[in-house]
């Protein structure tokens, strides 16, 4: 009996010694949160909005309790309706975000999604004074934005080398979740320089910690209390964390603060080209050996690549010195470069390599690019909920797995107010897949106006259903 409680014991001390050595080795981040919290604010974003009508909390929806908190669960507003049943010439649409400090006069960054189309931003400091923000500009290809609050002595945050990261990592974010302030959560580097659909110029961070709605323009800290990076896009089925979250750099998004504050702009390189990933069997068919490098699938004429005698069919191996191992980091590296450059191009032409020289062009602004772009199949004005619609290319369904779906070249109007915007890919109409621009112009032509219809729209590796009321006439 001895010898049985002797072993018994000396196993439970060696399994607390195990417990207490687990636990020694896990980080602490208490210091971070007490050091770093005050440097993380609550934005409070304000449209004014005007709406047909509102029978029910969310119109032209089934009356059915699941369905209206499936709406509610993705933060989308619903609208008063008055005693009398008149429609509400007015209301405000109200959502939250976080951003944080990096100079102590009251510059403050965000990300470009949160403060998009604001009438009234409202900046809250964890000491819970409040000042109203001056947007000072967005670029909504990375997704920052960068504010300004009236204040000085402000608590600013550190900002450290992402190239420095490690996959493994431990990080952690800080920021307003549903609404519920100064929240932290941690978790690990799960891989970087990740590209998305539609977002080519950020090599995001990929994690796992726990992102919710609220947390987007939040920062990333590494255990030093350094920020890495801003929280921007999660992917979920649900609308919640789902263990995949993703953030942009801390050194893209400081440049692009430093030219915002300069010229209330981002001015980048452009080649006019199009391009596409190297695969086993295009690779074996240009006689290459590997399959680095980024396909040139057409080149805009007139453009500053036509100019410089570059081809489509050639395979870009190497722009300004850098090897260019997958076509994602071709426009990374074209973007970050200054406009009127000449830059050296090596490519693949034929089996052969050639070296170019190119006069980087500059990229056209957003508004330019979305008018020269805007040449629909089917009816190239904007259709009766407010978008401007582009069919896919071969490309563009590649990267969705061969779905069809219909690029939002422009948003506005209704189809605006309800969240869809720029860049967005409408995949469905009340449960009917997309198939062509034709095939959703008739579809939506059949809905009287008033009714409620739901778009399934893809954004980034996430898609969810918007719910947009067709206008009425007046």
């Amino acid at each position: 009996m001895m010898k049985n409680w002797i072993a018994a014991t000396a196993l439970c001390l060696v399994a607390v010694f195990q417990v207490s050595a687990y636990a020694a080795s896990l980080p602490d981040f208490t210091e971070l949160a007490e050091k770093h919290g005050a440097e993380v604010v609550n934005i409070s974003v304000t449209q004014n909005m005007r709406a047909e009508a509102a029978p029910m909390p969310y119109p032209g929806m089934p009356d059915d309790e699941q369905m209206q908190e499936f709406f509610k669960r993705f933060g989308i507003p619903s609208l008063p309706t008055p005693p009398n049943g008149a429609p509400p010439p007015e209301y405000k649409s109200q959502s939250l975000g976080s951003g944080f400090i990096i100079s102590s006069d009251g510059y403050i960054l965000t990300n470009a999604h949160v403060v998009s189309d604001a009438d009234e931003v409202i900046v809250k400091l964890s000491d819970k004074r409040e000042f109203k923000a001056k947007i000072i500009g967005a670029d909504k290809r990375t997704d920052v934005a960068l504010v300004k609050i009236e204040a000085t002595d402000l608590p600013k945050v550190t900002t450290g080398d992402p190239a420095k990261l490690k996959v493994g990592a431990w990080v952690a974010a800080i920021g307003s979740p549903f609404g519920l302030e100064n929240t932290m959560t941690a978790g690990i580097v799960s891989a970087k320089g990740r590209a998305l659909p539609q977002e080519n110029f950020v090599p995001f961070i990929q994690t796992d910690v726990a992102i919710n709605p609220g947390n987007s323009g939040g920062p990333l800290f590494n255990l030093n209390g350094e920020v890495v990076g801003i929280n921007s896009q999660i992917y979920s089925r649900s609308g919640g964390s789902m263990g995949l979250s993703f953030a942009i750099p801390i050194d893209v998004a400081i440049d692009i603060a430093n030219q915002l504050k300069a010229a209330g702009r981002v001015t980048r390189g452009w080649l006019g080209i199009a391009i596409q990933e190297m695969s086993k069997d295009l690779a074996e068919s240009f006689g290459m050996k590997n399959t680095n490098g980024a396909l040139v699938a057409g080149v805009e004429k007139n453009g500053p690549a036509d100019k410089g005698g570059l081809e489509a069919g050639d395979v870009i191996i190497k722009f300004d010195g850098k090897p260019i191992a997958v076509s994602a980091d071709l426009p990374r590296a074209v973007g970050a470069t200054k406009p009127g450059r000449i830059v050296a191009v090596d490519v693949l032409r034929k089996g052969n390599l050639k070296v170019l020289n190119i006069g980087v062009g500059e990229m056209p602004s957003e508004s330019n690019e979305a008018a020269q772009n805007n040449k629909p199949t089917v009816k190239p004005e904007v259709d009766r909920i407010g978008l401007v619609l582009k069919e896919l290319t071969a490309q563009q369904k590649k990267r969705l797995n061969g779905k069809n779906g219909l690029l939002v070249m422009d948003a506005q109007g209704a189809v605006a107010q309800a969240g869809v915007r720029r860049g967005d890919v409408i995949l469905g109409l009340n449960n009917t897949a997309v198939q062509s621009l034709e095939q959703f112009n008739k579809q939506l032509a059949g809905f009287a106006a008033g009714k409620t219809l739901a778009l399934l729209v893809q954004r980034g590796d996430s898609t969810l259903y918007v719910p947009v009321k067709i206008p009425v006439a007046k």
